[in-house]
């Protein structure tokens, strides 16, 4: 299959060398810079390029700010049949943007980052295939996330972001809160040291990333959550109520297990 890839980012590179020995793969960046490294892969920095390579499959791996964006600069450029894909975060407005162009599509997510996850043994780490996405699509990245062994869940667009507000959004919140208020510790004790190895794995992500993560419809409400909670456990600790913290310690454990 002919595959076109768009952002010649972490993720991007990532499938361009996942893909790059079985298929016929190109990968577009306007930045020359960021395809110096690229192998086994056919390399172009102009959508008008895009034509003569006639894709079948277009992996988008631009930020989501760009992603829309990005699309539209190729489309005058790819078949009616082609076959449009994302990687994006967030799908609100991909979902709003696939039913205004009316050609097919699929809408997956990789739920790991380069940064965190190791690339060599994927077993552990999940995808999620949007359900809306035509069979085709579907059947290729579902083939394809099982070779990788990933763990692949289907949603629609709607639960996909619900989710993604619930297991990344609260704790990337989280880690952001502690990062904004430490300080150098002398003699870090070993929960310091683990949530500051997270800190810095998350803050090493690209600014982008964190902002789409965080800008998702459904974060409001879970980062609320949070500062209810942490308001209930701030009246306990001020009014040293063993007996309630107690029950809170209970009822998180039970969270937890």
């Amino acid at each position: 299959m002919r595959i076109l890839i768009v952002g010649a980012g972490k993720m991007g590179s990532f499938f361009a060398d996942l893909l790059s020995f079985d298929h016929e793969v190109a990968l577009l960046d306007i930045d020359p810079q960021r395809l110096r490294f690229i192998y086994n892969t056919e390399r172009m920095t102009k959508p008008e390029e895009v034509k003569a390579f006639n894709p079948q499959l277009v992996i988008n791996a631009a930020t989501l700010t760009y992603t829309i964006k990005a699309f539209k600069s190729i489309l005058p450029f790819v078949s009616e049949s082609c076959i449009l894909s994302d990687i994006a975060s967030v799908k609100t407005e991909l979902e709003v943007f696939y039913a205004e162009i009316k050609r097919p599509f699929v809408s997956t997510h990789p739920m790991f980052g380069p940064t965190f996850a190791s690339l060599n043994d994927l077993s552990t780490q999940s995808a999620i295939i949007i359900s809306e996405s035509d069979h085709m699509g579907k059947v290729f990245f579902r083939d394809l996330y099982n070779r990788i062994k990933l763990n692949v869940f289907e949603y629609s667009f709607n639960e996909h972001d619900e989710t993604i507000a619930y297991s990344l959004s609260i704790p990337f919140a989280s880690t952001l809160v502690f990062a904004a208020v430490m300080k150098h510790q002398d003699a870090p004790g070993t929960t310091f040291k683990r949530h500051l190895s997270l800190a810095e794995g998350l803050l090493s992500e690209d600014d982008y990333l964190l902002t789409e993560i965080l800008f998702n419809p459904h974060t409001s409400g879970q980062v609320e959550k949070i500062r209810e909670k942490l308001k209930e456990l701030l009246k306990i600790i001020d009014e040293k109520d063993s007996g309630r913290m107690k029950e809170f310690l209970t009822q998180v454990r039970k969270n937890i297990e």
